[in-house]
């Protein structure tokens, strides 16, 4: 009798043991409906799971706002929805919140995500805009009773190594929170001189080796090596460095690292200029008595909203202002490493 011929087993693809390296592997992180013990495992680590994002100060953002049922809200930066989500839960369904993106992937991900816990666009407004458009959404809803800035980039796109956002992983350097607007941070970097390299390296994050990074960087463009890699950066960076003493070279570079792509996010995003611009335009966006909290990420940031609101005072726009920043607690930066680098400021209409 002829053996019957028999289709070879095809093993599945096995989950990569207890601690994946590679973003795609981490399965269960991103599916976090599936897998809550490895969710609750991992934060209590104090990390991040993949394609997630904790929000930071999610009760002193509350405790500020003072969010009453029937009002209308602003989220600038809707990221995963953790503060839109905790903010809509105040509302008791009473009231709107309106958000915006500029990231059409996540925020598509968030509006499911929103939608299936209930909260329809009968109570949330989505646009995929940039928060400096402030006026136009304010026109439209006839001003806001509170308003949330959070400046940080979300987790979601830190993780994903498409994004370019970490020098961490491989991946293409991009770094734009909409990656189908604008010009890539490798692109930026193909036509930049060393001045104006070294002047948005010291501008955008205080690089101490803003000069020795620029001429590195420019020279390697020069010589026909482009770098369009998170890899290559890292690489140009490393080597620059080298002549750093061993004990203090590996914190250094690690630190330069993320001072340079955090240089090249906030440049090829526009974040400043998105910043200033918001900040002039919130005012008029704030009914009297409205409030407002804004969560920033570095002292430039920091330094402009400051400013903007301790002029609003003085000139009589806000009747009080958060003179101090408030910070996360020390609990909460525990269990989120995240959350160190925040500052929170508030203020209130007059």
């Amino acid at each position: 009798m002829e053996q019957e011929q028999q289709t070879p087993h095809k093993r599945r693809v096995r989950y990569k043991g207890k601690y994946p390296k590679k973003f795609e592997e981490k399965y269960k992180e991103l599916q976090p409906e599936k897998y809550q013990d490895t969710i609750e495992h991992v934060i209590k680590k104090g990390n991040t799971p993949a394609g997630m994002h904790i929000s930071i100060m999610v009760q002193e953002i509350l405790d500020t706002l003072k969010i009453q049922p029937g009002e209308t809200g602003f989220d600038a930066t809707l990221g995963y929805g953790g503060h839109t989500k905790a903010m809509l839960a105040c509302l008791n369904g009473q009231g709107h919140i309106y958000a915006t993106d500029v990231d059409p992937e996540e925020s598509a991900k968030t509006k499911k995500r929103l939608e299936e816990l209930g909260y329809g666009e009968d109570i949330l407004t989505i646009r995929l805009q940039n928060f400096c458009t402030i006026d136009e959404i304010a026109k439209e809803a006839g001003g806001f009773d509170f308003i949330l800035a959070d400046l940080g980039v979300s987790s979601m796109q830190i993780d994903n190594p498409k994004r370019g956002f970490s020098f961490k992983v491989d991946g293409p350097l991009d770094l734009r929170l909409n990656q189908e607007a604008g010009i890539s941070a490798a692109e930026r970097l193909d036509t930049i001189t060393r001045e104006e390299l070294a002047g948005m390296l010291y501008e955008n994050s205080d690089e101490p080796y803003c000069e020795e990074l620029a001429k590195a960087i420019t020279d390697e463009i020069r010589k026909g090596s482009r770098i369009d890699t998170t890899t290559k950066l890292r690489e140009v960076i490393e080597k620059t460095l080298d002549f750093l003493p061993e004990k203090e070279k590996k914190d250094t570079i690690k630190k330069t690292c993320q001072r340079t792509f955090q240089a090249l996010r906030i440049d090829v995003n526009r974040e400043f200029e998105v910043l200033y611009e918001f900040m002039e335009k919130l005012p008029d966006a704030l009914k009297p008595g409205g409030r407002v909290a804004i969560l920033t990420f570095h002292s430039g940031e920091d330094k402009l909203v400051k400013k903007a609101l301790k002029e609003g005072c003085r000139a009589g726009i806000y009747a009080d202002y958060s003179k101090d920043v408030v910070r996360p607690s020390a609990q909460e930066c525990a269990q989120n490493g995240r959350a160190r680098s925040t500052k929170m400021r508030w203020a209130v209409r007059a």
